[in-house]
């Protein structure tokens, strides 16, 4: 089975690409950057140099694919949700001419209220294109990265955490290693077919005041959570250079789930995943912060 990976120096795909790797698979690499795949990495996998907005590379790349795990990539841009309409164009593209049969793609909690969430309609603009085409398709409906408290390293060192969401309401924290392994196992599976939603909820819904806490006793220093206004956040993402339309587009995926939302798929033994924050915090946050010091 010849599996391609989008992404794969991300969050999720370089731990996707080692399992697949472990797994005995050569799995294909889709990057804009070939020189950035580690060196070690060389002698298991192929590398193809595709940018995921560009229809014709995308295809040219995938030729010969079975499966594709698909990220959409989220870039700096004046108009997010266009770019992410043109990487949806190019997955049906290479999907339809390539006769790809099965995909795995990265969305998110929250794409299936469609409208209204920010960045996130982009994915939902997605999975209603590949439910339109005669492939399995899974998508895995993800909780909140545990590496997004990693956006802004500096507050953390600080000991300051912001959001605009009440500090006290619980949603689904995931790793993104979690993330990995189930798309790892969902693209290694022949067993299903036809159109799943599979949500990927980590091990338990966290609070914002409960990842603080949590925090606070890993990292030795105490660590606080402030929520500030959407209008405070929104001019800290403009001061930190975004464009005013990616600027609404990442608060959006915040404020569009907040008031009273809940995820289409119920915690289960198929939504949960193993890794814990504390976890997660010793074997990647303690390093990273290291190493960005």
């Amino acid at each position: 089975m010849r599996i391609a990976v989008t992404t794969p120096n991300g969050n999720v795909g370089h731990h996707l690409t080692r399992m697949l790797v472990r797994a005995g698979i050569r799995p294909l690499l889709l990057t804009r950057h070939p020189e950035s795949i580690a060196a070690e990495l060389a002698p298991y996998v192929d590398v193809a140099e595709a940018d995921s907005q560009d229809a014709a590379q995308v295809v040219a790349a995938t030729r010969g694919v079975d499966a594709i795990h698909w990220v959409d990539p989220s870039v700096m841009s004046d108009d997010p949700l266009t770019d992410y309409a043109r990487a949806t164009d190019a997955l049906v593209a290479a999907v339809t001419e390539n006769r790809i049969g099965r995909v795995v793609f990265q969305s998110s909690i929250g794409a299936e209220k469609r409208h209204g969430v920010g960045e996130i309609d982009g994915l939902a603009a997605t999975e209603l294109a590949l439910d339109a085409l005669d492939i399995d398709v899974t998508h895995l409906r993800c909780g909140y990265f545990f590496s997004n408290v990693l956006l802004d390293p500096e507050s953390l060192r600080a000991g300051r955490l912001t959001t605009v969401l009440p500090v006290d309401a619980p949603m689904a924290w995931v790793a993104p290693r979690d993330i990995a392994e189930v798309a790892a196992l969902t693209l290694l599976n022949r067993e299903w077919s036809g159109r799943r939603v599979q949500a990927v909820h980590g091990p338990e819904d966290l609070t914002w005041a409960r990842v603080a806490a949590l925090l606070t006793e890993e990292l030795g220093r105490e660590v606080v959570v402030e929520r500030i206004s959407d209008e405070q956040m929104r001019q800290g993402l403009l001061e930190a250079g975004m464009p005013e339309a990616m600027a609404d587009a990442v608060l959006g995926m915040s404020t569009g789930m907040r008031e009273g939302f809940v995820p289409e798929q119920e915690r289960t033994a198929v939504t949960t995943t193993p890794t814990g924050l504390r976890g997660w915090v010793r074997e990647e946050l303690v390093p990273a912060l290291a190493a960005t010091r």
